[in-house]
């Protein structure tokens, strides 16, 4: 079984995301204050986010690409929020 350049590449970005996903819940779980869980769980969308994108490229479909901005635009929009109501106590104004 001859693997290609590609396929190497893909397998080693797959571990090195599933491994940034784990330290980053590891962080979430543990973070000491409540903003440093805020970053993980940011930092968890963004891996998230390259995670489907490396799916899309691996199955050849667009389908993934259209699901990862949809997971990036909700993790801003969360974020964002999860921000205002720390800083401020409330969301909306």
């Amino acid at each position: 079984m001859n693997l290609s350049p590609v396929d190497l590449a893909l397998g080693f970005a797959f571990v090195a995301v599933g491994l940034a996903m784990l330290i980053c819940a590891v962080r979430l779980v543990r973070g000491p204050e409540l903003p440093d869980r805020v970053l993980a769980l940011d930092t968890l969308y963004i891996n998230l986010v390259a995670l489907v994108v490396l799916l899309g490229i691996r199955f050849g479909t667009e389908l993934f690409f259209e699901a990862a901005l949809l997971i990036a635009l909700l993790g801003f929009a969360s974020t964002v929020a999860l921000s205002r109501y720390l800083t401020r106590g409330d969301v909306i104004e």
